[in-house]
């Protein structure tokens, strides 16, 4: 295959849904759980769930960077943008989540200096023509991103920038994904592996989920033939009584990884003791910390944060999406008090987002029919 539109052939993903009919056990319950938001939002988009047989749930994980970020960062970030002179820059999809006293785009609302960019770099270009500002770049993603964040810190180091600095959210996969596996009230039968942060990080780092919890893992690509091979791919072992970790996505993802991306990681970063995530709580070694060696273009080390804990709203069932406990849907402010125009939480803004998913693919298509009839 060459072309997009083959990964999208009406026939050949019928060929695929029926061999997914065929293996799968109709006495059998299979809950497979997709650990990319990217992969969340292709099943919704396509109505990939519609062709699958009523006994494969897929369940939605925690591989958006954006949605399991604590309130208490985005306020940290803030209180850096407050100061005099300060520039925050952030993706776009950090501009609306909500921080305590509003997102970042409320903030500008109100006066703030915030900028989006598209890369770091574009913040490292905003310091050079500022030189007598602060510029802030809120760092966030998983292994996927944060090469991009570590390139650029070496850049500011080699032009030594002073007035650059970037406060790092990134996070890392495998802890999240183990400790979904050892959660108490979480059943899965298997993982479609995530394929943006595989292409940095290989499928390698994964053999530990089918050695240790006998779980399949196979690291999938985005289109809806990709997923669906990646589902019939999982039920295969599952019926032969394997537990392996496949590629899929094997045109993209190399198993042991980028090695020029993970060498530039292992320069500028280094493991947190822990760090907390919405849903999950704190998980020791699963986000990165800028090494001493570039303290100064490290945010935390320049300025004194607030640093506070802070719960989402009481009523926001945000973790027990993230884990996979709840559908969207099935959260008590989805659609009606948290809505992608006025999210209360993180799921309804990223791009990733199940909440934003489902509302966008599933929700309003209900309310259209709704309507007609």
């Amino acid at each position: 295959m060459k072309y997009v539109d083959e990964y999208r052939d009406p026939r050949l993903i019928r060929q695929v849904a029926a061999e997914i009919r065929r293996l799968a056990d109709p006495d059998r319950h299979y809950r497979i759980m997709e650990v990319c938001g990217g992969h969340t939002h292709a099943i919704y988009r396509f109505g990939l769930a519609d062709v699958l047989p009523g006994n494969v749930e897929l369940i939605h994980g925690p591989g958006c960077p954006v949605c399991v970020l604590p309130m208490g960062r985005t306020d940290d970030g803030l209180s850096v943008a407050e100061r005099e002179g300060a520039i925050f820059t952030a993706f776009g999809d950090v501009m609306r989540v909500p921080g305590t006293h509003g997102s970042p785009l409320e903030h500008k609302a109100r006066g703030t200096e915030i900028r989006m960019v598209y890369s770091p770099l574009d913040a490292l270009k905003l310091a050079r023509a500022n030189p007598g500002r602060h510029v802030m770049f809120f760092a966030i993603g998983f292994e996927t991103t944060a090469p991009s964040t570590a390139l650029t810190l070496l850049q500011a180091k080699a032009e030594n920038i002073a007035n650059f600095s970037v406060l790092s959210n990134h996070v890392t996969i495998i802890p999240a994904i183990r400790a979904i596996l050892e959660s108490p009230d979480m059943r899965l039968d298997g993982f479609v592996g995530p394929g943006h942060v595989s292409t940095v990080i290989g499928c390698r780092p994964y053999e530990f989920i089918a050695r240790n919890y006998g779980k399949p893992v196979v690291v999938s690509g985005f289109e809806p033939l990709d997923i669906l091979q990646s589902i019939l791919m999982i039920l295969r072992q599952l019926a032969e009584g394997r537990s392996e970790v496949e590629n899929q996505y094997a045109r993209v993802v190399p198993w042991d990884g980028n090695f020029a991306a993970l060498k530039v990681l292992a320069e500028v970063f280094e493991l947190r003791p822990y760090f907390e995530w919405r849903g999950l709580g704190f998980i020791s070694q699963s986000a990165l910390k800028i090494r001493d060696a570039y303290a100064a273009w490290d945010t935390e080390h320049r300025f004194s944060l607030p640093g506070l804990r802070v719960t989402d709203p009481k009523a926001a069932q945000c973790g027990e999406v993230l884990k996979g406990v709840l559908k969207p849907h099935q959260c008590k402010l989805f659609g009606r008090e948290c809505t992608p125009e006025s999210p209360v939480g993180a799921l309804m803004v990223s791009s990733e987002g199940a909440c934003a998913a489902y509302h966008h693919y599933v929700h309003r298509k209900s309310e259209a029919a709704a309507a007609v009839a």
